[in-house]
């Protein structure tokens, strides 16, 4: 059976690009005939703003987009994340790591990279076991060896955790494909290298998180924006990791600020405004290509609307 869901942070009411994701995510699962959930992606709790996630809620209701199940708080799934992690430590595929940011500068700096605005350097691998490990350093983080090969069937087949071999130099690729943009492709160790399951500030990592949860959720389609096609393949591995499921995926159109900059609260976003829940929702039908005169009410647009999806979405695939 179909599920989908909508995650967003509580760093903010919902605005305008994220309710283009929420519209688009619903819309799937309804033309799917399928269930939508909420989760409340509250890990970053210094970023969280009080209050947030229940604005959200009521401005999802608002727009006639309630879940069809409660919501679900990461902030009370901490123990998943742990038995999570241990399970790949005890696979040898995560490992803890001593270094600072600027330790990683430094380190690609001698190789002769450096760090260029908006882009992380990847991870060089400085504190993985095979090359000394934390050598005296204290650990920061939690890392995954994305060197990592496992060379027996995952947990999730097996009923057992995976034993593991290290590749020093791995061109182990990811190639997914992406219901909307089509054929993508990452080489995760060399483009990102090593990356956080957990934090040096003890936080859990959107990376880890999103993976059980999605996994524990059932999810098997996840719809989101274009930002967050780069994640998808650090997700995937990771669920090979763990022996979980791979969702299809299928990232929407951006909504830009004035700047041509992605919109959000960083960006200076508003708060989204549902005094006239379907003058809102038409502007994100828009954004999505769909009819935005399609209806005179909510529950007329949104059905004329998931017509036309199914029709371009899921008749297509």
């Amino acid at each position: 059976m179909y599920v989908g869901r909508f995650a967003p942070s509580p760093t903010g009411p919902l605005h305008a690009g994220s309710l283009v994701a929420a519209l688009a995510s619903w819309l799937d699962a309804r033309a799917h005939d399928g269930r939508w959930l909420v989760r409340i992606e509250d890990v970053d709790t210094p970023r969280c703003v009080p209050g947030a996630d229940r604005q959200m809620l009521q401005q999802l209701a608002a727009c006639g987009l309630p879940p069809d199940e409660p919501p679900v708080w990461q902030s009370g799934r901490s123990a998943h994340y742990q038995a999570a992690l241990d399970a790949l430590v005890t696979a040898g595929a995560a490992y803890p790591c001593g270094c600072s940011r600027k330790d990683i500068e430094q380190a690609q700096a001698a190789r002769g990279l450096r760090r260029q605005r908006g882009v992380e350097l990847p991870y060089p691998g400085s504190c993985r076991p095979e090359r000394g490990g934390l050598q005296g350093k204290p650990a920061r983080a939690w890392r995954l060896h994305t060197g990592v090969h496992e060379s027996n069937p995952p947990p999730g087949q097996s009923g057992q955790a995976p034993a593991a071999i290290v590749s020093e130099a791995t061109n182990e690729a990811i190639v997914w494909h992406d219901r909307r943009l089509g054929p993508q492709r990452q080489d995760v160790a060399h483009e990102v290298g090593d990356f956080v399951l957990r934090r040096a500030d003890g936080l859990w990592a959107y990376q880890l998180a999103v993976v059980v949860d999605d996994a524990a959720q059932g999810v098997t389609h996840v719809v989101r924006g274009a930002d967050l096609a780069d994640n998808t393949p650090r997700q995937i591995l990771l669920q090979r990791r763990l022996g979980l499921a791979t969702p299809r995926y299928l990232h929407t159109p951006l909504v830009l600020a004035a700047d041509g900059e992605k919109l959000s609260k960083q960006h200076g976003a508003q708060a989204l405004d549902v005094s006239d829940p379907l003058r809102t929702l038409q502007r994100a039908a828009a954004v999505l290509a769909l009819d935005p005169k399609a209806g005179t009410s909510v529950p007329e647009a949104l059905a004329a609307w998931t017509a036309q999806w199914r029709q371009r979405w899921v008749q297509a695939d």
